[in-house]
């Protein structure tokens, strides 16, 4: 898969692309199966009870079919076509989605650093939690980030909902959709059931300057399972993604890995049984 200019651009533009059925039924059904037994085995999702959202790291990592992704050549085209061919793959959530999100932005780099390709497994619409997004609002000259408005207070503000916040759209997808959107823009989901399935790639450029090093260094910082106090008993990433790893494969996760190690010695995988 190649982007063509008319995707880049409006990627550049408008913060986010959507791809219908970028995966066959059958790849999907298989997607789904494998994103269940990893939930289901690894992820709390059999204690599930609708109240709260279930989050599990590294949904992607657990099973070397899902692993596989990774190599995928329409996955490596679409993220590669925005962020270059030798992207850092920095793991990811799963999730049971249970209710409403809010607005937020997943980071503030103030340029294009990182993206989240996200993969939702139920058909949503704008009325039953679909993904929303303020077009525009990964640029710091947008006016909801220059006036520093509070798009979840806009009731208060200006009489009107968040979920109808002027501007802002919905993205309805189907199973074998993909979304990939700059972690800059302001996104959202409104109305939706209580076990909403859809699991994320998180992706950096690969540093090949010191500016950029320092920025991936914040993001594993952050982001990345030390971040969270996690331990996957290998590093930066659970065994399976790194055992069934090929050298084209380990190019997205070298730099990632290495980082984690310097950051979080005590969580590298040769000091954790």
């Amino acid at each position: 898969m190649k982007l063509t200019q008319e995707q880049l651009d409006f990627f550049d533009t408008f913060g986010y692309l959507m791809i219908p059925q970028l995966f066959s039924a059958y790849e999907t059904d298989k997607i789904i199966d494998v994103f269940e037994w990893s939930i289901q085995n690894c992820g709390g999702g059999e204690n599930h009870d609708g109240s709260t959202r279930t989050m599990f790291l590294g949904p992607i990592e657990r099973h070397p079919e899902m692993c596989r992704l990774l190599d995928h050549p329409k996955i490596l085209g679409l993220i590669g076509g925005i962020l270059g061919e030798d992207f850092n793959y920095c793991s990811g959530d799963g999730n049971y989605y249970s209710g409403d999100t809010g607005w937020h932005p997943d980071g503030g780099w103030g340029q294009l650093f990182a993206t989240k390709t996200a993969f939702y497994l139920d058909p949503l619409t704008r009325d039953t939690g679909a993904l929303r997004f303020i077009p525009g609002s990964h640029r710091p000259d947008h006016f909801v980030r220059v006036e520093k408005i509070d798009v979840n207070n806009s009731m208060e503000l200006f009489g009107v909902p968040p979920s109808e916040f002027p501007g802002s759209i919905a993205v309805e997808t189907n199973p074998g959709d993909v979304v990939i959107f700059n972690h800059d823009l302001y996104h959202a989901s409104f109305g939706g059931g209580n076990r909403r399935r859809m699991f994320t790639m998180n992706c950096t450029r690969h540093a090949k300057n010191s500016e950029d090093l320092k920025r991936v260094h914040e993001y594993v910082r952050i982001h990345a399972p030390g971040g969270y106090k996690y331990k996957t008993g290998a590093g930066m990433y659970h065994a399976p993604m790194i055992d069934t790893a090929d050298e084209n494969r380990r190019a997205h996760l070298f730099q990632p890995m290495e980082l984690h190690d310097q950051i979080y010695p005590d969580l590298a995988r040769d000091v954790v049984s």
